[in-house]
């Protein structure tokens, strides 16, 4: 039987930079999962995700990302693979919006770098987009960028294990034995592993370890990405000539990315799809999607009409109720903690979640009201974006 100070279950972004924090902090650790970091269905799967500062008015999330664009930046230094760009990040807003102003006031408030374009200096800086609306406006954050998941996640991995933590490719059983204290867990092969402290990190898997209490709170839901081939030779849709962009003029939420590592160009939608099973769902995407992301990306982007279809996936947000994140103790077992919620925005504050629940669990940090399990609804009312 294997014991461990703490053992860590789920090596996504969450759990990952939770067992190097914990590893830090000078306990011995257990990080495992079932198909590996990265894997093709997790959520932190695939290649890219957005670090970018701006949340409306969530100061807390602003604080959280600039905490975490420093230990990403330091995670990617001396990589011959970089893990982060610095493409820019881009939100095209529209004036009087209320979030894409509050977006503006809070990062001046924070002192996040900014500029601010008007829809005419738009055009000019970014001649490859389309801004037929006098009232869109640019708020431009310079020090932002892409973060390479995939890439990521497997290397915090391997940098646990370089440093003397333990990672384990194994399937686990939802935790039994009553309530007051986890003594082990056990693994699908029948091992058994004791810990003193357990960390369930499974993004959305999550509630189907603990389905009482999280299956009404936690939702995973069906996202799709897509991949379009930019003009042969054509250099104006990578970086630094194109930002990663997120158009808050269009209710769809669309958001994308620049031909990165020659993937094509990323585009996806940022609204809830149907629920989702991550074991059994289909990862297929469908052809009325794919026919709404051409034409969306030649309406906004012209010298794309017609981009052919280079690499799609089907990935999942695992949605609290609100979209807050889900870090608190188990109520029935004072030495479990859970540790998710990410709802599609979680990838880039994975430092700063770990920090956030290393001190919660080591040192009995204060905590801090939204990420705990009480303020989770069992109704859906998405307020964080």
């Amino acid at each position: 039987m294997m014991q461990r100070d703490v053992v860590i279950v789920g090596a996504g972004v969450f759990g990952c930079w939770t067992a190097v924090c914990m590893l830090g902090a000078g306990k011995s650790v257990l990080l495992v999962d079932a198909w590996g970091p990265g894997h093709s269905r997790s959520s932190s799967g695939g290649e890219s995700r957005i670090i970018r500062m701006g949340y409306g008015a969530d100061e807390i999330y602003t604080r959280m990302a600039r905490r975490s664009l420093k230990q990403w930046q330091e995670l990617s230094r001396n990589r011959e693979e970089p893990l982060f760009h610095r493409t820019g990040v881009l939100w095209i807003g529209r004036a009087g919006d209320p979030y894409s102003e509050a977006t503006q006031r809070c990062l001046n408030t924070a002192g996040v770098p900014m500029e601010i374009f008007t829809a005419g200096e738009l055009s000019r800086r970014y001649p490859q987009m389309a801004i037929a609306d006098d009232r869109s406006f640019g708020i431009f954050e310079p020090e932002s960028g892409a973060l390479m998941a995939r890439r990521a996640v497997a290397a915090l991995v391997r940098g646990l294990v370089e440093r003397g933590g333990e990672y384990l490719r194994a399937a686990v059983r939802p935790p039994s034995g009553g309530k007051g204290h986890l003594h082990s867990i056990e693994t699908t092969s029948g091992e058994r592993i004791r810990g003193q402290i357990f960390v369930f990190a499974c993004g959305p898997w999550l509630p189907k370890l603990f389905p009482e209490l999280l299956e009404p709170r936690i939702r995973p839901t069906r996202q799709e990405v897509f991949f379009f081939a930019p003009p042969a030779g054509d250099s104006r849709f990578r970086a630094p000539h194109f930002p990663v962009w997120i158009d808050f003029t269009d209710a769809r939420g669309p958001y994308g990315f620049p031909d990165l590592e020659g993937r094509g160009i990323k585009l996806a939608f940022d609204r809830h799809g149907e629920e989702f099973d991550p074991d059994s769902g289909d990862r297929n995407v469908s052809s009325p999607s794919v026919a709404e992301a051409q034409a969306f990306l030649g309406e906004r982007f012209p010298a794309l009409r017609g981009a052919s279809l280079t690499e799609s996936r089907v990935c999942q947000y695992e949605n609290s109720s609100n979209g807050d994140f889900l870090i608190d103790r188990h109520p029935d077992m004072e030495n479990v903690w859970l540790v998710g919620g990410g709802s599609g925005h979680g990838f880039k504050h994975g430092p700063a979640v770990a920090e956030y629940a290393t001190a919660r669990i080591l040192k009995g940090a204060a905590a801090e009201p939204r990420f705990s399990l009480a303020s989770k609804e069992t109704t859906k009312h998405r307020t964080v974006y």
